[in-house]
């Protein structure tokens, strides 16, 4: 069953240049090319720029990397690049791939490594599952181990894994493809379906959050996602995923929460819950409610939460909410309490017993 097709909103991924959609049955991904349409392989030296700043401009566009064959090209010599190389202004990052970084001493960004492996393996390639999530800012993929690995499709091939890269042998409509500033990458759809079958259970739910949160797909279209699945490898094992997914999650860390309690028989009764004044204004939303319970909990991540202004809001909130006409119990968490699972489940158990206690006390005899 062919993928469903999410169009690529403009300004979801970086400010400078949006995303350009192929359309449907179109031609297959282009080279990399000059803004008069020509591929560099064909794009004479910029007159009056000497060979290796003609090298630099190029690489510029190409995400500060260029081919072997594409700095000859540019008039440079083989004893200027291998002095080059030598010297360490650029470095070898794929076979045949140069990454020009004089003097900068960092280590290359993903869109770099990304646009390297496709300049390696032709124009086919196309950035898939966790790298493509990355690449369209979707949250839910943390630091660790594989985490900077380039998952690259290459319709048609086999799948491999080499150094920092993986390769799958996915078949890739070509309307589920998608290009951003040279780069070419699945549409969100087809990144979250990919996703989905190469991360655990927390991240995968995580990602897809994010990418309903931020508008790249609807939570109508899930259903579609999960069958168009149907066949793959660990498709039957992560099928129950989408339904746990819930795009009122505004962080990782909420997702994250959110399933433990799931996990423990204590599913929030809501999301983003409206907590009003006397007068009805509300003065806050918190991130997990059990309003019949009275008891709701705020996600602090370990960023926004930690700047002055936004201590002194969360503080107002909180303070607003325990004097609230309906004063409700409240608990916050941090990341680290996630190591500690049933201190959380623990604390919410008591608060909804000291809610009911004061509930109690408060009726009238």
């Amino acid at each position: 069953m062919p993928h469903p097709v999410v169009p690529a909103p403009a300004g979801t991924t970086a400010p400078r240049k949006p995303f350009q959609r192929h359309g449907q049955g179109g031609p297959a991904c282009p080279q990399p090319s000059n803004r008069a349409g020509a591929p560099w392989s064909e794009t004479p030296i910029l007159a009056g720029m000497s060979e290796l700043s003609s090298a630099h401009a190029l690489a510029a566009t190409q995400h500060g990397v260029l081919t072997r064959e594409q700095a000859l090209q540019c008039g440079l010599s083989e004893h200027r690049l291998g002095r080059l190389l030598r010297t360490g202004q650029w470095s070898r990052i794929r076979t045949g791939v140069y990454f020009v970084s004089p003097g900068c001493g960092e280590a290359p960004a993903l869109a770099t490594r990304v646009m390297a492996a496709q300049l390696a393996y032709g124009p086919r390639a196309v950035a898939v599952g966790p790298t493509a999530a990355r690449l369209w800012r979707m949250q839910g993929l943390l630091p660790g181990p594989g985490h900077e690995t380039v998952h690259l499709g290459l319709p048609g091939g086999t799948r491999a894994r080499r150094q920092g890269l993986s390769l799958h042998g996915w078949s890739i409509d070509p309307g589920q493809v998608t290009l951003y500033n040279g780069i070419r990458l699945t549409t969100p759809a087809r990144t979250l379906c990919d996703t989905v079958l190469l991360t655990d259970r927390h991240s995968a739910v995580s990602v897809i959050d994010s990418a309903l949160q931020r508008g790249l797909v609807h939570h109508d279209d899930l259903e579609a996602l999960s069958r168009a699945n149907t066949g793959r490898a660990c498709a039957r094992r992560t099928q129950p995923w989408w339904g746990l997914t819930d795009g009122r999650s505004h962080s990782t860390f909420e997702t994250r929460l959110r399933l433990l309690c799931y996990d423990a028989g204590i599913a929030p009764e809501t999301l983003q819950h409206p907590v009003r004044d006397a007068a009805g204004t509300v003065i806050g939303h918190a991130d997990l409610a059990w309003p019949s319970w009275g008891v709701v909990v705020e996600a602090d991540g370990s960023g926004p939460h930690r700047l002055p202004d936004a201590l002194f809001a969360d503080r107002y909130r909180q303070n607003a909410m325990v004097t609230a006409p309906q004063p409700l119990v409240l608990l916050r968490f941090a990341w680290r309490d996630l190591h500690r699972p049933r201190d959380i489940v623990a604390m919410i158990h008591q608060a909804r017993r000291s809610a009911a206690t004061r509930a109690a006390a408060d009726r009238p005899p």
